[in-house]
């Protein structure tokens, strides 16, 4: 090492500050979209790290938070395919990876769920009745999501090839 936190021929360390005013920035922003507040502390911290991989005790640590907190975040950042667990080489803990794709596989894997609500709104418009005030926003919103599952895919081509162009292949 040279200097300090400057390896060499590398950028600079940044400043643990300065990241966690970064990671509680981002992750209120995901809370008002949404996004549970631990959940989205976690997914920030992830995003944020040099190696996009963390272990629950460092997420713990940097985020100052249980690990029952990290447990039941990254349980939840799982099932929407935001990060992803895997075993530590050589250990039975589990550390946690963010993909550089996430927002692509997140949006991605929302095909089924579009279904899902889309058998359900068609329903609901056969139910409530096209010709009446609430039929006519469930058929808009079903025309939506429509609209959505037809343009998505389309929508995530351009993106691989910009991502490509831009990034280089991964």
């Amino acid at each position: 090492m040279g200097e300090q936190g400057v390896r060499d021929g590398a950028a600079p360390d940044p400043d643990p500050e300065v990241v966690s005013a970064f990671v509680e920035r981002f992750a209120g922003q995901l809370v008002e979209a949404g996004m549970a507040r631990m959940p989205a502390r976690i997914f920030a911290a992830l995003l944020s790290s040099d190696s996009g991989v963390l272990t629950a005790a460092e997420l713990g640590g940097q985020l100052k938070i249980s690990p029952a907190a990290v447990s039941g975040a990254v349980r939840y950042l799982v099932q929407v395919n935001m990060v992803s667990r895997e075993r530590e080489p050589g250990s039975r803990r589990e550390r946690y990876r963010v993909h550089s794709d996430q927002w692509y596989e997140a949006l991605g894997n929302r095909d089924q769920m579009i279904k899902k609500w889309e058998d359900t709104l068609r329903e609901g418009v056969g139910s409530l009745g096209a010709d009446s005030a609430g039929g006519r926003r469930l058929a808009e919103t079903l025309e939506f999501f429509q609209f959505i599952q037809k343009e998505l895919p389309l929508l995530l081509d351009r993106w691989r090839e910009h991502r490509e162009r831009v990034f280089g292949a991964s």
